[in-house]
């Protein structure tokens, strides 16, 4: 068996066949190769130290860091032919310290992310006040409460909606009218409909299409809410 080379410095190799310690004669999981031939963790003064296997790079890296004695684990593969990395050993104390360390960063990033929900829910409820306020000004005759309705569904983040769009962020006045059109198409109108009997959606659009107008009509007029 020959020893790995590696830059990161000692090298623990996980054993695919049986073998024995070249000092004591017993066996274990793991194995470091001297010159007399392999040797168990303890024969290696190695075996206070405890296996982290390789899947979390920041433990790792912290635990590696903290522990003054550290291995690298490695694994011969048959089918790749060559060693890949399995983990690390270290130092008890030093993963201890490590996922201390971890999970502190995991709390601050769980309330960093708790305090961008609230901020994001506080700018997505003054948006849709300005949004509401604005098809108010367009439609006057739109009921209030509808008028708010259609604000805090085409506002609403991560839909992909028009008032989500950079025209409705910026309230642009063809993205509201195509909010408020859509909801109208949906709201007062046989479109829902049409669509589950088969009918094609164009062909939909196109038959709804003065039930909307005359919505968009009564609703520019001041008072006919």
């Amino acid at each position: 068996m020959t020893q790995p080379v590696t830059s990161s410095g000692l090298v623990v190799i996980q054993p695919v066949r049986d073998w024995a310690c070249a000092d004591c004669g017993g066996t274990g999981d793991l194995l470091r190769m001297d010159d007399a031939g392999p040797l168990c963790l303890p024969c290696a003064d190695l075996g206070h130290l405890v296996f982290l296997p390789a899947g979390d790079a920041a433990l790792t890296r912290r635990a590696t860091k903290a522990s003054s004695l550290s291995a690298v684990v490695v694994r011969w593969s048959r089918t790749r032919k060559r060693y890949e990395r399995q983990g690390v050993l270290v130092e008890e104390q030093s993963l201890t310290v490590a996922e201390e360390q971890c999970l502190t960063d995991q709390d601050a990033r769980m309330r960093r992310r708790e305090r961008d929900q609230v901020r994001r829910a506080d700018e997505d409820e003054r948006f849709q006040v300005r949004l509401a306020r604005e098809i108010s000004r367009m439609f006057p005759g739109c009921p209030p409460g509808r008028a708010v309705a259609i604000a805090r569904h085409t506002g609403k983040r991560g839909t992909g909606r028009v008032g989500r769009s950079a025209a409705g962020r910026a309230l642009d006045e063809d993205a509201i009218t195509l909010a408020v059109i859509a909801s109208i198409r949906h709201e007062e109108t046989g479109y829902d409909t049409l669509l589950m009997s088969g009918l094609p959606r164009d062909a939909a659009r196109d038959r709804v299409r003065p039930a909307i107008e005359r919505v968009l009509t009564t609703w520019r007029q001041p008072g006919s809410a």
